[in-house]
C-alpha cells in the first residue's frame, strides 16, 4: 500500500522525469506530441526504482532511495529505448544520467534542507 508520503515522492519523481523529457524534446526542436514517447521508458524505470526501494525497506525520499531510483530510471529507461528502437547514443546516456541525477536527487536535497530548517526553528 502506498502511503501519502510515498505517493508524493513518486509523483515528484515522475514530474521530474516528465520535465526531463520535455526539456530534452524542446532542446532538440522536437514537437510536444512525441513527449510520451520519450517519457514512458524513464517513467517505467522510475516505477521499478520505487518498487526496489520498497523491497529493501528504504525511504523513497531519502538520498539512498533517490540514488536507487536514479539508477533504475536510467538503466531501465535505456534498455526499453533499445528494445523499442529509440536512440541511446553515449552522449544521450551521459546527459540523461546527469540531468536525471540532478532532478531526482536535487529535489530531495532541497526537501531535506527545508525540513532541517523547519525543525531548527521549532526548537
Amino acid at each position: 500500500m502506498l502511503t501519502r508520503r510515498r505517493l508524493a515522492v513518486l509523483a515528484l519523481d515522475l514530474l521530474a522525469v516528465l520535465v526531463f523529457a520535455a526539456v530534452g524534446r524542446r532542446s532538440h526542436g522536437e514537437d510536444v506530441a512525441g513527449l510520451l514517447v520519450t517519457f514512458w521508458p524513464f517513467a517505467v524505470g522510475t516505477l521499478v526504482g520505487h518498487a526496489v526501494v520498497r523491497l529493501v525497506s528504504r525511504a523513497p525520499g531519502s538520498s539512498v532511495g533517490g540514488a536507487v531510483v536514479v539508477v533504475s530510471t536510467v538503466a531501465v529507461g535505456m534498455v526499453l529505448r533499445v528494445l523499442t528502437g529509440a536512440g541511446t547514443a553515449v552522449t544521450f546516456v551521459v546527459v540523461a544520467t546527469v540531468v536525471l541525477s540532478a532532478f531526482l536527487l536535487g529535489w530531495r536535497a532541497v526537501a531535506g534542507l527545508v525540513g532541517r530548517r523547519g525543525r531548527g526553528r521549532a526548537r
